[in-house]
């Protein structure tokens, strides 16, 4: 059937067997085609749910009593996001805190792990935040960074071991990438590049910020050290709900996060005056957990281990191939450039394409169609299927909205771009 035929996509919904989804979560306007997903997920109807319960029967009954109940919720979460979303066994995942707390965290222990070494290798099209903790951490120790310059070089900012492997040496300690870049949307081989990084004796840290709840992760199965990532987008668990962490269990008792909390204390009660880490991954705590977050985190995770990553891993698969489709047949003549890999296993749950006119066509999408993107510099438009809420027919509906305001020239109505948030 001919992909630009609205057909086409209700094919695909009747035969989508993570369809039932849609339902279960809040849409107060069936008209939006939310196409934002991997920027913030949508809500669950089950999470309103349990957060009353929660504010109701816990919190306003229990008050501090309740806290015998909540402060096994860190670990709780975690190995719910591990089972669900990263292929980690108990005991290696732990909710908490934000992304870039966790990744600073993460690269001390990394750099203590390997005294000696003075060189961490990330690469330009890495997060900013992460980028930018690696350079004050490289500052204020008199490291060595190395920054790929994968931008300009490599196929849609994608890392490879063989772009990588000049840049190695003894003196690396941490390598540390995006399992899918956030966006370009390529996705990088997390086995090999580890296995590389292995061979020199280095370390190694991914940021599944854009990977968790698209694509089918197998952090134990491919030798993962360690890991960060959120819960907000694919993982739909609200807007700044906490982070999650990953260490492999043989490196737990290797590496030592150099903020010392009490929640990591062994015997945390006693309030000693000396600090004593407990083992396992609640030695990677800090301080108290925010209990109402982790609620509609595993809220949120157990939906997407009933519906299978490996499921909503072959949804997005395919709603970015009908995306691609349909920039082949509509947008390459209308002056955009697909900055995404075609092929499907070389990408995650969204596409980027760019437009000399993108930042007025993203705010003309939200101001005029109802199609919600992202727009990131320069000039680029995000659109992603998250693969629970989002219908196959809702993206088509959208990029058809999208050929239609671009072919008009509807989107030159947009004089003056402004707001902080894009």
């Amino acid at each position: 059937m001919d992909v630009t035929n609205r057909e086409y996509a209700l094919a695909l919904d009747a035969k989508d067997p993570l369809a039932k989804y849609k339902s279960q979560f809040v849409i107060a306007d069936p008209e939006v085609c939310y196409l934002d997903g991997n920027s913030l997920g949508r809500l669950p109807k089950k999470t309103v749910d349990v957060l009353h319960d929660f504010l109701d029967n816990e919190w306003g009954k229990k008050v501090v009593d309740g806290w015998p109940d909540w402060i096994d919720d860190p670990e709780t979460a975690g190995n719910t996001i591990g089972s669900a979303s990263l292929g980690a066994a108990e005991g290696q995942v732990i909710a908490l805190d934000t992304i870039s707390v966790n990744f600073y965290q993460l690269v001390m222990a990394a750099l203590r792990a390997r005294p000696g070494r003075k060189t961490i290798i990330i690469d330009a099209a890495n997060f900013p935040t992460d980028r930018y903790i690696v350079q004050g951490i490289a500052e204020q120790h008199g490291l060595r960074l190395i920054t790929l310059d994968n931008e300009s070089t490599s196929d849609h900012e994608m890392i490879t071991p063989e772009l990588l492997k000049p840049y190695m040496s003894d003196d690396v300690a941490l390598v540390t990438f995006q399992i899918i870049q956030y966006r370009s949307g390529a996705r990088n081989n997390l086995k090999a590049i580890t296995e590389l990084a292995h061979s020199y004796g280095a370390l190694t840290i991914w940021d599944a910020s854009h990977a968790c709840g698209s694509i089918d992760i197998q952090l134990d199965r491919d030798g993962a050290d360690m890991a960060v990532g959120c819960t907000y987008k694919y993982g739909n668990s609200g807007p700044g709900a906490s982070g999650w962490l990953y260490v492999r269990k043989e490196l737990q008792k290797e590496v030592h996060v150099p903020i010392q909390g009490w929640f990591a204390q062994k015997d945390q009660f006693a309030m000693g005056p000396i600090f004593e880490r407990v083992d396992g991954i609640r030695g990677f705590m800090i301080a108290s957990p925010n209990i109402m977050s982790l609620r509609a985190i595993t809220t949120s995770y157990s939906m997407i281990k009933e519906a299978g990553i490996a499921e909503m891993e072959k949804k997005c698969a395919k709603g970015t191939e009908m995306m691609v489709d349909l920039y082949d047949a509509w947008f390459a003549k209308l002056g955009f450039e697909l900055m995404t890999p075609r092929k499907a296993d070389a990408r995650g749950g969204h596409i980027t394409i760019k437009h000399p006119e993108g930042k007025r066509i993203a705010v003309a999408m939200r101001k005029f169609i109802k199609v919600i993107p992202d727009y990131r510099e320069p000039n680029s438009v995000r659109l992603a299927i998250s693969p629970l809420p989002t219908s196959y027919t809702e993206v088509w509906d959208g990029f058809d909205r999208i050929r239609n305001l671009v072919e008009t020239r509807e989107y030159e109505r947009i004089d003056k771009v402004s707001g902080r948030v894009t």
